[in-house]
């Protein structure tokens, strides 16, 4: 409690910015006497004092300060409506830095902010508050209330399909052209193996002498003058 008789008594909300900027991670209670977190005292700060929507959602809106941000979506979680909620926390989903959390041990670990909006749209107990429940996001799909979320990664992925698809018909195309061109050498080929009387039949030049000089030298014998 010396966080919050030393830092939070008599906070405004311009002075709980300052306080905000200099969390250094987040979390509900911890150890054997339940002690809370410095994020968890801010957080109850913000339910005393009640800031207005615009201070919350410029708090999620901050991208210098990750802790800042999260302390907005917090609350916003425990106090926003369900259409603000999925309204400011989802764009979170983009945000992968990672954040120091206090375990109920004491312990730190590393959780990505990502994660950590997962949790606060999904669960009714985060960070040992109990969070008021909130539609399924289906739920307001279905009564018109949200537009379908387009996830980054989907367009990313719709990217690399349509490059993919590109990519495998310029092959397709490449192995049509050579294969077209190995038939017309093979044809070619085929056309002066063939003897004499097939080329007179279709009107071609012979050359007699070249003719007999390759079939005397086939039998091993000396080639014809011309």
């Amino acid at each position: 409690m010396t966080y919050w008789k030393e830092k939070c008594f008599g906070v405004s909300a311009a002075a709980l910015v300052d306080l905000a900027v200099e969390l250094r991670e987040f979390g509900g209670a911890y150890g054997g006497t339940g002690k809370c977190t410095n994020f968890l005292c801010l957080v109850l700060k913000m339910l005393q004092i009640q800031p207005e929507k615009e201070i919350v959602v410029e708090f999620i809106r901050n991208e210098e300060y990750k802790y800042v941000r999260l302390l907005g979506a917090f609350y916003m979680r425990l106090v926003g409506k369900p259409l603000d909620v999925y309204q400011y926390l989802e764009p979170l989903y983009n945000d992968y830095r990672r954040c120091r959390r206090r375990t109920a041990e004491g312990g730190l670990v590393v959780q990505n902010m990502d994660s950590i909006i997962e949790e606060l749209l999904t669960r009714d107990f985060v960070c040992d508050v109990t969070l008021p429940r909130i539609p399924h996001r289906w739920t307001l799909e279905a009564a018109g209330a949200l537009q379908p979320r387009i996830s980054v990664l989907e367009d990313g992925l719709d990217e690399l399909l349509a490059q993919g698809e590109a990519a495998a018909a310029a092959a397709a195309a490449r192995e049509a052209a050579a294969a077209a061109a190995a038939a017309r050498e093979a044809a070619a080929a085929g056309r002066e193996r063939e003897g004499p009387e097939r080329k007179r039949q279709r009107g071609e030049p012979v050359d007699e002498i070249a003719e007999a000089n390759a079939l005397r030298a086939r039998l091993g014998l000396a080639p014809l003058r011309p």
